[in-house]
């Protein structure tokens, strides 16, 4: 067990079997136009694999409140029950519609930390803002217009903000935005969903992606915060309520501050792991794939930890109906 953390380094491919898992489950179900089928074939197999761990662990962003998710709600109980108190951030099908659709960057995630480390997050929408690393703090502010944003990047790199691409989710919510943006003249890479993979997206040069803005899912961006904080880059979001009753959801999870600005370390802190697993193709993972006989399967899962800074990239080859 490392100094100074209670998260043993076992967690850290214990992870990659819990979305390994999860991912499988999706998989069955890939293209094959259910979202709710391959969302419970997810959940069900990410909790059976949570319940093997030996930790006393608390879903903290979870499937929705007890009363909306039969399992992996925020605030159930998971793991064997002894060793750690630990907080979890999860989305077993993070892209429901990718899936359904056999659409790219269908991912399983997890994000594992301390007791108190992860934001409690009401399951409401999220405004965000991302960079890579390497960049002074600060650099992006949701405060600051789209144009002021990307011209501080643009400046960061030596570059003009036509050279700068900025990930939106495409939603006719973020038409004024994409307009902002093509105003300044930088381009867009528009996602039908799958925004924690477009946010991780702004860390990989190979991607194209400098920034990521726009509204999402609030338990989205806790994960994508983990993400970043293990990886590196900067993200803010501040949580956008459609009526009193989200804003009584928020409440209850013991937000007071209804319009704070939330950084990357207020939204994951401490020492994290987070961990995802393709379950279609995408920018980050290769999905899951079934080798010629169907006996065997590969899988391809990325771990990482914010204390050692460490990335491992995870491949899988696996015999059908073998854990």
């Amino acid at each position: 067990m490392a100094k100074g953390s209670t998260l043993d380094r076992i967690f850290v491919l214990e992870l990659v079997r819990v979305t390994e898992a999860a991912a499988v489950a999706a998989a069955a179900l890939i293209g094959r136009g259910d979202e709710k089928a391959a969302d419970a074939a997810a959940v069900e197999a990410m909790r059976k694999a949570l319940g093997q761990l030996n930790m006393n662990g608390a879903v903290v962003i979870g499937e929705g409140e007890r009363d909306e998710a039969p399992m992996l709600y925020i605030g159930e109980k998971v793991g064997s029950g002894d060793g750690a108190d630990l907080d979890i951030a999860l989305d077993p099908l993070e892209g429901t519609t990718i899936t359904a659709k056999a659409g790219p960057n269908a991912l399983a995630v997890i994000a594992l930390a301390e007791k108190g480390n992860l934001l409690n997050a009401p399951d409401v929408y999220m405004d965000k803002i991302a960079v890579g690393g390497g960049y002074a703090p600060g650099i992006v502010d949701l405060d600051r217009t789209p144009a002021e944003n990307i011209t501080a990047v643009a400046n960061a790199k030596g570059v003009s903000p036509g050279d700068i691409m900025v990930c939106i989710l495409d939603r006719p919510r973020h038409a004024d935005l994409i307009k902002a943006v093509r105003e300044v003249g930088a381009r867009i890479m528009l996602i039908g969903d799958g925004d924690v993979a477009g946010v991780i997206a702004t860390t990989d040069p190979s991607t194209g992606v400098d920034m990521y803005m726009g509204s999402g899912g609030a338990p989205e961006g806790v994960l994508a915060a983990a993400a970043l904080r293990c990886i590196g880059g900067q993200i803010q979001g501040r949580l956008l309520f459609r009526n009193d009753d989200e804003k009584g959801r928020a409440r209850r999870l013991g937000i007071t501050d209804l319009s704070r600005k939330y950084t990357t370390e207020e939204m994951a802190k401490g020492d994290v792991i987070f961990a995802a697993t393709g379950v279609t193709n995408g920018s980050l993972l290769e999905g899951v794939h079934y080798l010629p006989g169907g006996k065997k399967y590969t899988t391809s899962s990325v771990v990482m930890r914010s204390r050692t800074r460490t990335v491992r990239w995870v491949k899988g080859e696996h015999a059908v109906g073998k854990a």
